[in-house]
């Protein structure tokens, strides 16, 4: 394993210059290779990785020893080491066997689609790239360099924005979207790891707030299954677009706790990730209202009827992202008396619709001592200055230091992206049930 193979990679970095890995694509020992990649990656160790197309013979081996010879015995320019690739690595949200999407070692990224009928062929990842045609009806494109963790894509083939079959599919967006996963050496704490594991369960109830079947998806703990204790828990909330998969698929929710719970930063505990979506038009008080029912009537007696939790307000926590984060603040000051804890990530009260805006903070303004004894941790967290709700939640901050409301506030560069809102949930559940 590369642990035993580099122990050290402080001292590793200190005497080497380069560390060269090159492999065919289909060499059978490409796993090995891709590891050892991964962890010099991880630990910020100068190398190489170079993948070419072959397999586990001497023509992939003479070109690697061709290229490696050109390195030694003078100065190495490391800045150059992301330009030597020839097919960069597919990406770990690729479906199975699937060779492209490809990442370039910059984080750049390779398509390569088969649409021989069409006339115009785009990948959109936020920016749109024109993509080439060759003879056999081939697209082929490289992006700019892309944001680290995850990133929602589309292919838009003649106009019509749709799923890429070469990779995962996420509900986001309002619709089934390609998602793609981007190394990240800060991701770590989201890494399936050696760890005791808890399960992900979905379970669908009948709710008496909308009278209707609805679905959520609920983390439980390692050794939940035989344990007698009563466990606190989370309601984690999506947002916009999205739905109760969410936190489960794009946000790695359960990996992150296993991993906190294992370096006990965190208490073991349930999360409950409701569906958000009300069916409401529009977002208003009423769309609101229907959440705050929802939550109270259906998804919370639901939770504590079917699973070992605690039901008092000290083991409740409500956080939500984005739309989620509006829900929570609605649903979770206007009931400060279930919950110890309210996270608001990315989110905050819309300044230029006071119709909207304005009762909330009345109320605040209202009961803000009531607030501010109830809630231990009111976190609101933002993605920088790039994230969409940035101005919004400056705005709604200076109105709460006027009236008193007492919160922290976090923030972690990235925009308005899942790999914010995974970092918000490393951040926010070891405050949790303390």
């Amino acid at each position: 394993m590369p642990e035993e193979l580099l122990p050290n990679p402080e001292e590793a970095k200190k005497k080497l210059k380069l560390l060269w890995i090159s492999c065919g694509d289909n060499d059978w020992l490409i796993s090995n290779s891709k590891r050892t990649h991964e962890y010099l990656y991880k630990n910020d160790v100068p190398h190489i990785y170079y993948l070419e197309p072959g397999v586990h013979d001497f023509k992939v081996w003479k070109n690697g020893l061709y290229m490696f010879s050109q390195f030694l015995f003078k100065p190495v320019d490391q800045s150059s080491f992301a330009t030597y690739t020839i097919l960069g690595d597919q990406a770990q949200t690729n479906i199975r066997n699937a060779k492209y999407p490809r990442l370039l070692p910059d984080n750049r990224v390779v398509f390569k689609i088969k649409a021989p009928e069409a006339s115009k062929v785009q990948i959109d990842l936020g920016k749109k790239y024109d993509m080439s045609r060759d003879s056999d009806g081939l697209w082929t494109t490289t992006t700019g360099v892309i944001n680290k963790g995850f990133n929602y894509y589309s292919l838009l083939i003649d106009g019509v924005a749709v799923a890429d079959p070469a990779s995962e599919t996420f509900y986001g967006m309002g619709r089934m979207a390609s998602g793609i996963e981007i190394p990240n050496k800060e991701g770590d704490f989201y890494e399936l790891k050696m760890v005791p594991h808890g399960d992900i369960r979905i379970k669908k109830y009948f709710s008496k707030a909308t009278n209707s079947w609805r679905e959520m998806y609920v983390y439980t703990p390692p050794g939940y299954e035989n344990s007698i204790e009563k466990y606190p828990v989370l309601y984690l909330l999506h947002g916009g677009g999205e739905d109760q998969t969410g936190w489960a698929t794009q946000g790695k929710a359960n990996l992150i706790l296993d991993n906190l719970i294992a370096e006990r930063k965190a208490k073991p505990m349930i999360i409950a990730m409701l569906d958000g979506n009300m069916g409401t038009a529009g977002f208003n008080e009423n769309a609101l209202k229907a959440f705050e029912n929802e939550l109270k009537e259906g998804a919370i007696p639901f939770v504590e009827s079917n699973f070992k939790v605690a039901t008092d307000a000290k083991n409740r926590a409500l956080a939500g992202l984005s739309m989620g984060g509006l829900q929570t603040l609605y649903a979770g000051v206007k009931n400060s008396d279930m919950f110890s804890s309210i996270g608001v990530f990315s989110s905050g009260w819309w300044a230029n619709n006071d119709t909207l805006s304005g009762p909330q903070y009345e109320f605040m303004k209202n009961n803000a001592t009531v607030i501010n004894s109830n809630i231990k941790n009111f976190w609101i967290s933002m993605g920088g200055k790039e994230d969409i709700a940035y101005e919004n939640c400056k705005i709604m901050l200076s109105k709460f230091d006027q009236m008193g409301i007492k919160y922290k506030y976090s923030e972690y560069s990235g925009g308005h992206t899942w790999p914010v809102w995974r970092h918000d949930l490393f951040l926010f559940a070891p405050l949790l049930f303390n």
